[in-house]
Order: C-alpha cells, then sequence, then structure tokens
C-alpha cells in the first residue's frame, strides 16, 4: 500500500460507542480494532484502562509521513464533503465545519498517541484477511467503516476470509457500516449471512445509534461458536 491512495479518516470514542453500541458492559473486553487507522478509539479507551490493539495498513508508516497525508488531504475531502453533502445525515454531527473539526481533533489526537502506541503494541501493522494472533486472543473485534463499505474493491471471498479471521482470534466480531459507498446494501452481506447460517455461527444485525452515511445505522454482531469447520 502507498500512503499516497490513503485518505485518512479518524473517527472518535463517541462515535464508536454508537456505531458498535460499546457499552459498560464491553468496557473489561479486550478489544481488535481491525482497520482503525487514524482514529482516536485506541488512545481514548487506553486512557480510560481498556485493553485494545488496533490493526491498519498505516502503521507501516511514521507519525511524520501520517501527519503529512492527514495535512494533504483534509481539504480535499473537505470539498468533496460539501459537494456530496446530500448523501449524509446530519443528525449526530450538525454541519461539515463541525464535521471537519470532529475528525482532525480525532486524528490529532491518535498522532499523539501513535508512537508511544506503536512501542507499547497497541498500534500495529498488520491487516485482514491474515493476523498474526494466536486463536482466541481476544473478546471482541470489530471493523469500521471498512468491511461491507469497499464492496466493489474486495470481494465475497475477502469478506467471508476477513469474518472467518476475527472470528478466529476473537469469541465476538461487530462489522458497521453494511453499506457500500453508494448508500445500497453490500452485495457481499446476503451470501455472507447465508455462509454463517450454514456453519452454524449465531449472528444478529442491530440498529446502531449512530447514521451519517444516509440508511447506514446498522451493525452485523456475530457470534464465536466453538469447534466448527468453518473452511
Amino acid at each position: 500500500m502507498k500512503l499516497e491512495n490513503v485518505v485518512p479518516w479518524g473517527r472518535n470514542l463517541a462515535e464508536y460507542r454508537e456505531m458498535h453500541l460499546y457499552s459498560d458492559a464491553d468496557k473489561h473486553k479486550n478489544i481488535l480494532g481491525c482497520g482503525d487507522g487514524p482514529a482516536s478509539i485506541n488512545s481514548e479507551l487506553t486512557q480510560l484502562g481498556v485493553n485494545i490493539t488496533s490493526i491498519d495498513p498505516t502503521y507501516k508508516f511514521s507519525k511524520d509521513e501520517i501527519a503529512q497525508r492527514v495535512d494533504a488531504t483534509a481539504s480535499v475531502v473537505s470539498e468533496e464533503l460539501r459537494r456530496n453533502r446530500e448523501d449524509f445525515v446530519w443528525k449526530n454531527i450538525a454541519n461539515i465545519d463541525d464535521l471537519i473539526e470532529l475528525r482532525l481533533s480525532a486524528m490529532n489526537m491518535f498522532l499523539t498517541d501513535y508512537e508511544s502506541g506503536v512501542k507499547e503494541g497497541r498500534y500495529i501493522y498488520q491487516e485482514l484477511p491474515k493476523l498474526d494472533f494466536k486463536d482466541n486472543s481476544f473478546d471482541l473485534a470489530w471493523s469500521s467503516h471498512f468491511l461491507f463499505l469497499y464492496s466493489e474493491h474486495f470481494d465475497f471471498e475477502f469478506h467471508k476470509s476477513s469474518i472467518l479471521e476475527m472470528l478466529r482470534v476473537a469469541n465476538e466480531v461487530r462489522v458497521f457500516p453494511l453499506l457500500d459507498l453508494k448508500n445500497e446494501k453490500s452485495v457481499h452481506l446476503k451470501p455472507l449471512l447465508r455462509f454463517l447460517k450454514e456453519k452454524g455461527y449465531i449472528y444478529e444485525i442491530q440498529k446502531s445509534d449512530y447514521e451519517f452515511q444516509k440508511g447506514a445505522d446498522e451493525m452485523l454482531r456475530i457470534f464465536k461458536v466453538k469447534d466448527k469447520d468453518a473452511s
């Protein structure tokens, strides 16, 4: 992956709480964030004493390199949002200026924490669908704005392999949102649900407390089933 192809976009703890229905019942869980990117979620949860590890391909780059990319893309993203503001729900976030301020604040918090987090093993350069963790290393693994969203870029096999890998290393998986970039249900969702049902996995689609992309207000929650052949 080349950094010039990345558009950094960081979300904060409040948003993760709403997207993934993260609650006080989860605070004692060991969490794996898949594709957390420059979000402040790791920094904020770490400050609260939560055990969280974030993986992302951008973590192979230095703090300065990521910061430069944030600066280079902020104005481009802002203009893109202004052109397509009708594609979003301005409820939790009032307007584009507030959104940009929110994103930059989250990314600055991430950058402040990044180097110490790398040393502590909280930010690790890895990417789906192959993870270098032992089986059952985590209680909860989540994907935010990666799986399903980029359905045109990643095929069904990638989605299936990625979710199975998350289930290998964690007891529970949460994925948000279930729409693609065109605001349509991912073409991979139904076949994935059929596959999970065939293999005996327990899953549910829950209404989240978050909607910014129009119609993106549901989360897929999958629970570990032991001793299942899911190949």
